[in-house]
């Protein structure tokens, strides 16, 4: 499979450690996966995840705990996960995954994001065939671990793949098997730094240097929006 879809990763990485919304964000994740499936991370395998997530930026445990306890009130009800698509400078590929309690504002604000960078959004679903979703789960790569042994382990909880790029070490399986994946690895007692449903291009396109520049300029002003929760493009 390849890593393309994680297009220039450290920039990417660069702009979300700067982004002065990361908890805020991380919060609403926890808040919507606690909605969907209860308050037990123990038995909801997206609100454990998110969880890991939180920990992993260093989200303080009472954000942690706050943002749980928010499913339950009636602010968690206007609480709504969305996905926008369009096509940004160049023709590049883009899907916008948010959580937003405003629908109207959050709709303004990605158009808006999209034609200022000369580009537009395009009907809900038109590049749904253009990706596939797939669980990916990073790892930081100890001598304990024994790649050629957990991948026959967890291949019945749905792994697909497991590769290694310096010292990380990155879990892959289909969509559906998020949840029997992730509580696989747990039982390991292996440490997930981030686990998240990712949209990789089915067919990555290639960007000049100059043209990145533009489209990075659009990402960063979508991913700091406190509604968006994932951007995904078909950048390789």
């Amino acid at each position: 499979m390849g890593r393309a879809f994680e297009y220039r990763r450290a920039a990417k990485e660069k702009r979300w450690g700067q982004m002065s919304r990361i908890f805020p964000k991380l919060a609403k994740a926890i808040t919507v996966a606690a909605k969907d499936g209860g308050p037990d991370p123990e038995t909801n395998a997206k609100l454990r995840t998110a969880i890991q997530n939180a920990k992993a930026a260093n989200m303080p445990k009472d954000n942690i705990t706050a943002a749980i306890k928010r499913a339950e009130g009636k602010d968690a009800d206007q609480l709504v996960e969305t996905v926008f698509e369009g096509k940004g400078p160049h023709g590049v590929l883009v899907v916008v995954e948010c959580a937003t309690d405003n629908n109207n504002r959050t709709v303004a604000n990605v158009k808006s994001y999209f034609n200022k960078a000369g580009g537009s959004l395009v009907p809900k679903g038109s590049l749904e065939f253009l990706f596939t979703r797939k669980s990916v789960f990073e790892l930081e790569l100890s001598e304990e671990i024994d790649t050629e042994e957990l991948e026959f382990e967890l291949i019945d909880a749905g792994l697909e793949e497991i590769e290694v790029v310096e010292d990380r070490l990155y879990i892959y399986g289909g969509f559906s098997d998020f949840g029997t994946l992730s509580t696989a690895i747990d039982e390991k007692g292996l440490k997930v730094e981030s686990a998240t449903l990712k949209r990789i291009p089915n067919a990555p396109t290639s960007f000049s240097e100059e043209q990145l520049v533009d489209i990075e300029k659009m990402l960063d002003k979508m991913e700091d929006d406190e509604d968006v929760q994932m951007v995904f493009t078909n950048i390789e």
